[in-house]
């Protein structure tokens, strides 16, 4: 009931200051600007300010000596402090910023404050992450194992959790993980995060723009060329090498909601992009990314696009129209052209595809939360199995492994499920993101899933030895039938199935590649390759209510 008695202030002369932490001897205030003050916690006497973080827009890849650090750019804008921690046993203080970057500073000793360590995070919504091919050194432009992720922030990210202190790619002072940042456009204003602050606008007072951000994005078979898709219908291509600019089109009047390379076994370099307009364009790449054709089958979003086939081209794709079109290439007089094959109607809306490493199955994640696999031949469905535990919630990713044993489902519940891609039993379970996860993708080592989700947060699970284990053995099966096929001349094949696959493995089903005498048969009746399947010819155990209000 005591009477509190303002004794003592100060003015700490900045606009704001959102963040305070307090020790036995100090006091640590965060303020607007990157600005750190520090105070004698006995008579708010000032003693110092800590070093400010890096400005917004550094590129990072330049960073490569400490000093880069307190290197100061004129007219420079730094992230805002939001939150502090002191640890008072080793004298280390956590600081928190505005742009979801995390630096632990060394202040034993004030007059000499040291970074012991810093992250740089995204600051937005994180809508896709690609994995980078496993190429030849003398090739790649980036180490092996490196993940690229894209946000509503407008930057997309290169990284590597490689530690290996002998790796000739240099690391840069801000981050062990984070190689490189593109910027796709020169302004900073969605750089901070703004969620918790709708009213101030960005930084020079103008209005936010919502519609900003990287929504998709591809890395080319080659590893050359990024290829990256807007919230505002732009689609641009980096070179990897030294991250120029090469392209840059108003591809679509919305969103793009998905990109595909075709793959080289094809013989055709093609990109295919999709958007929120209903339209697919076909690009061809060997002619300076030039329109082949536009496709306009599908009555809304398009959800997702694949390229499949080994000899002859496929293009497969889904929409919230509850279509799947496939389509096969020829070549005519005025160029390549897709010619629609199937169409398979269903009765609840298809949010992603992928294809297996046989390119003869497309699994589709659909909002019945159910996983429907498709021959891509024929459209004729082949399996439909649960694709989340739960009772709530539409799956909204799908992916199918390098080596086509498992698939990985996200689940607007927030939950990730691994999946056995043939028996269609759940392996594994995961929950861990506070929103929706938005992109989904195995390792091509097969040890690692990597998850990113609209919380702006980035996932690596460590999947279990005997998951990886049996990614590998179906891997070295599918090896070792590419070797025989090339050496057997007359190329007859026997339609027995092998039996010996996997079986030390309680997990694996059958091998990817391998065939039923009931799908040999299929594929010797070309005439069945012209039917677009019935209503009838569809498993009808599938049928359920689909559930209502998730947004693409």
């Amino acid at each position: 009931n005591e009477k509190w008695v303002l004794v003592q202030w100060i003015n700490l002369k900045v606009s704001l200051s959102s963040c305070l932490c307090v020790s036995q001897e100090l006091i640590f205030c965060g303020c607007t600007n990157g600005i750190v003050r520090i105070f004698q916690a006995h008579n708010l006497h000032y003693l110092a300010n800590l070093p400010k973080p890096h400005y917004l827009g550094v590129d990072v890849a330049q960073g490569l000596e400490p000093s880069f650090l307190f290197c100061r750019k004129a007219e420079a804008v730094y992230p805002d402090t939001v939150a502090l921690t002191f640890d008072p046993t080793h004298q280390w203080l956590s600081c928190v910023y505005k742009d979801h970057s995390i630096y632990i500073w060394d202040v034993k000793d004030i007059n000499k404050v040291g970074k012991m360590w810093s992250e740089l995070f995204h600051s937005s919504y994180v809508w896709n992450v690609e994995v980078y091919p496993e190429l030849e050194d003398q090739r790649a432009c980036l180490p092996s194992g490196s993940f690229l992720t894209c946000s509503s922030d407008n930057t997309i990210r290169f990284w590597n959790m490689d530690s290996n202190p002998d790796s000739p790619w240099q690391r840069n002072i801000f981050s062990n993980t984070l190689l490189k940042v593109v910027y796709v456009e020169n302004d900073i204003q969605h750089l901070q995060d703004m969620s918790h602050f709708p009213d101030r606008g960005s930084e020079n007072g103008a209005p936010m723009d919502m519609k900003a951000g990287v929504r998709v994005m591809q890395v080319s078979p080659d590893g050359q060329h990024l290829a990256s898709g807007d919230r505002s219908g732009n689609l641009r291509i980096h070179e990897l090498h030294f991250m120029d600019e090469l392209v840059k089109m108003e591809a679509h009047d919305a969103e793009v909601l998905c990109l595909e390379y075709s793959k080289p076994e094809t013989g055709l370099t093609l990109l295919a992009s999709a958007s929120r307009d209903r339209l697919i364009h076909v690009l061809n790449v060997e002619k300076s990314y030039n329109l082949e054709q536009t496709l306009d089958d599908h009555s809304s979003s398009i959800t997702a696009i694949k390229f499949a086939g080994n000899r002859d081209i496929q293009m497969i794709s889904c929409g919230a129209d509850k279509s799947i079109y496939f389509r096969s290439a020829q070549q005519g007089s005025d160029g390549l052209h897709f010619v629609r094959t199937h169409h398979v109607a269903e009765k609840t809306t298809l949010y992603d595809m992928d294809v297996d490493i046989t390119q003869k199955y497309v699994a589709v994640a659909c909002q019945d939360r159910n996983v429907r696999v498709y021959n891509t031949m024929n459209g004729k469905q082949k399996k439909c199995y649960k694709g989340s535990q739960g009772d709530e919630g539409s799956l909204l990713k799908v992916h199918v492994d390098p080596s086509g044993t498992f698939l990985a489902t996200s689940c607007s519940d927030k939950s990730i499920s691994v999946i056995d891609f043939y028996s269609g039993e759940c392996v594994a379970k995961m929950f861990g993101h506070s929103d929706i996860v938005t992109g989904i993708k195995f390792t091509y080592d097969c040890r690692h899933l990597i998850t990113v989700s609209g919380d702006s947060c980035v996932f690596i699970w460590h999947l279990g030895p005997e998951i990886t284990n049996c990614m590998k053995r179906h891997l070295l099966e599918i090896d070792h039938q590419e070797q025989g096929q090339q050496n057997t001349k007359d190329g007859k094949w026997s339609s027995h199935p092998r039996q010996e696959a996997c079986t030390s493995s309680k997990i694996c089903s059958l091998s990817p590649g391998e065939q039923t005498e009931d799908e040999l048969e299929e594929e010797c009746e070309p005439e069945e390759l012209l039917k677009t399947p019935s209503k009838e010819s569809l498993d009808p155990g599938w049928e359920t209510d689909p559930s209502k209000g998730v947004l693409i």
